[in-house]
């Protein structure tokens, strides 16, 4: 039961479907557990859509881009609380009782959510099914693969991810599925808390994680649950080895030190965990500063920003990107170990670069030809309706659409009912003359504006997500359970997770702000900016560790890292390429 969880490859996936026909008892923990994951991805996915509607509910929300902002960050905050908290919480009670935790935390703020009577209430459940979120990140992973036999530990571990994807792809399925439903994003945001109620029952019902409670000295119940995972003839051999582990883990963390502050001493004195968190870092950085999460938490809002005004309109087009989001998780898990990690990761990183700087590009075309605003067309609503921003412009001929929705939260364009892409109305955002203009048969812009580019836009978003899903979608957390050595893995990963979700709290807080600020096509040319650095530094940093023994990880983080002035791997579990690439 020691070791990290190597990613599978097919013919552990075969014997994972053939020993769970035989004991199907370990499907049913695999699955339990990984419901933990499907309530992560399905938090993640959801409230993309949900705050389409709750904009139009509360206008204070749809007035003040911090609290858009706030309603979508603040889950990430309690993540980042949920994480640490989980962490100590897995090691004192275990795992059980942290989904458990997570279980009733999810579904307290699901419940919260659903009927809120104001934003702040929205915030607060947000805080609670965020704490929620950050435990079952890392316990329902952790809890499988103590659970699973060693051969197709991996091939199991990998559903978490794969459910995690499952779960946002869902997320717009239930949104798209409401959008006509009296309460629209209530329902939306609610229906978290019976996934959260399922989970919990079936876990009554399931033990806690044999090597946890023989860590506790409870070695009759860990021996108990290992007859029920390994045949009868492998108990014994897995007893031994399970106490082999926990004996030398026990040893380890006595030469480390037992207060937290001592680890983080050793850590930054000790070079080769010192360089595996320089690499663990980079990654999970990375991974969130080529601006994923304003995919996954404003994709309809960027889709109505490329000129799909309706709300279910960009929820079917949103629907696109998460089902490729899921997909390229499975491609992930069959290329991952043929081409390897840090390529992977590379040729992931060139593509998202490419795709945002085409986005960025395609933003600005489509600025620059947005309809012009028409002073006829504004008065045929009457003068009162007219937005104020264009009234006092000082030249309010030279405006286009794209200056009327940017100028302020209460101007909007209603196109002409000729054509959309012909001079429209720059109009005061009211329910009322909202109400006039789709009287007309007319299209209402608050978001963004009529252009041709939009399908192109769409497009592009796909295949953005292609080059991110299968590389900086699943890589970053496979390299940081390979790149520590044993003894520092808990501490080592729960740092790198730790800067994921702080990248993520940072990334999903500002940029509404952004778009505001630089306009969409500044805000992903930023990212692609970001993305560039991210890829250099993955280049100078990060090792290959495909194939690598954890020993031969820490001979090669010893002697430093050194990568090749061409293309191709930097690092091999042989022992010729270890001494060309390493100094």
């Amino acid at each position: 039961m020691e070791g990290g969880v190597t990613k599978p490859d097919k013919t552990e996936f075969t014997e994972c479907w053939r020993t769970s026909w035989k004991k199907p008892y370990i499907m049913r923990l695999a699955f339990s557990a990984g419901i933990g994951g499907l309530l992560f991805g399905y938090d993640t996915g959801v409230i993309s859509g949900a705050l389409l509607y709750i904009r139009d509910d509360f206008k204070s929300v749809e007035k003040h881009t911090w609290l858009q902002e706030t309603i979508v960050s603040t889950a990430v905050a309690g993540a980042i609380a949920g994480a640490a908290f989980g962490g100590w919480m897995n090691d004192k009670y275990g795992r059980k009782k942290s989904i458990l935790l997570a279980d009733v935390l999810f579904f307290i703020g699901a419940i919260i959510m659903a009927a809120s009577v104001g934003p702040w209430m929205i915030i607060l459940g947000r805080v609670f099914v965020g704490l929620g979120v950050g435990m079952a990140s890392m316990t329902a992973p952790l809890y499988i693969s103590e659970a699973s036999p060693a051969r197709i530990r991996g091939a199991l571990v990998s559903t978490n991810g794969l459910l995690i994807t499952g779960g946002q792809f869902l997320a717009y399925l239930i949104n798209l599925a409401f959008t006509k439903a009296p309460g629209t994003w209530r329902w939306m945001l609610g229906v978290a808390a019976v996934p959260a109620l399922v989970q919990f029952i079936l876990m009554l019902s399931l033990p806690e994680s044999p090597r946890w409670l023989y860590r506790h000295d409870k070695v009759k119940e860990a021996r108990v649950i290992l007859e029920k995972i390994y045949p009868e003839n492998e108990v014994e051999e897995e007893m031994k080895a399970l106490k082999s582990s926990v004996e030398a883990e026990k040893a380890d963390e006595g030469s480390i030190g037992n207060g937290l502050f001592a680890k983080l001493k050793n850590i930054w004195g000790n070079d080769v965990v010192r360089r595996g968190l320089y690499a663990g870092i980079t990654v999970q950085v990375a991974q969130q500063f080529v601006g994923i999460n304003t995919v996954m938490y404003y994709s309809p809002t960027i889709v109505q920003q490329a000129g799909f005004a309706s709300n279910k309109t960009a929820l079917a087009l949103s629907l696109i990107t998460s089902g490729l989001n899921a997909v390229g998780s499975v491609v992930s898990m069959a290329f991952v170990d043929r081409f390897g990690r840090r390529r992977l990761m590379i040729i992931s990183m060139f593509g998202i670069i490419t795709c945002l700087v085409v986005l960025s590009v395609l933003f600005h075309e489509a600025s620059s030809h947005a309809p012009r605003v028409s002073g006829v067309e504004s008065v045929h609503f009457g003068g009162n309706a007219t937005c104020q921003g264009f009234s006092r412009a000082p030249q309010p001929m030279s405006w286009n659409c794209m200056s009327c929705v940017s100028s302020s939260s209460q101007c909007a364009f209603c196109a002409s009912g000729d054509s959309k892409y012909q001079p429209g109305a720059c109009l005061a955002a009211t329910d009322e003359i909202r109400a006039m203009c789709r009287g007309e048969k007319r299209t209402w812009y608050t978001k963004g504006c009529p252009s041709k580019f939009g399908f192109f836009t769409v497009m592009l978003l796909g295949m953005y997500i292609i080059s991110y899903s299968p590389g900086m979608g699943t890589v970053p957390w496979i390299v940081n359970s390979e790149i520590y050595p044993l003894r520092y893995r808990g501490i080592g990963g729960g740092i790198a997770a730790v800067s994921n979700w702080v990248s993520n709290l940072i990334v999903s807080e500002t940029f509404l702000t952004l778009t505001e600020t630089l306009g969409s096509a500044g805000t992903f040319l930023l990212f692609a900016g970001f993305s560039t650095i991210g890829l250099i530094a993955i280049y100078f940093v990060v090792p290959e560790t495909k194939g690598l023994q954890f020993e031969e990880v820490e001979k090669m983080l010893e002697k430093g890292f050194r990568p090749r002035l061409c293309c191709g791997s930097n690092s091999s579990s042989s022992t010729e390429k270890d001494d060309d690439n390493l100094k």
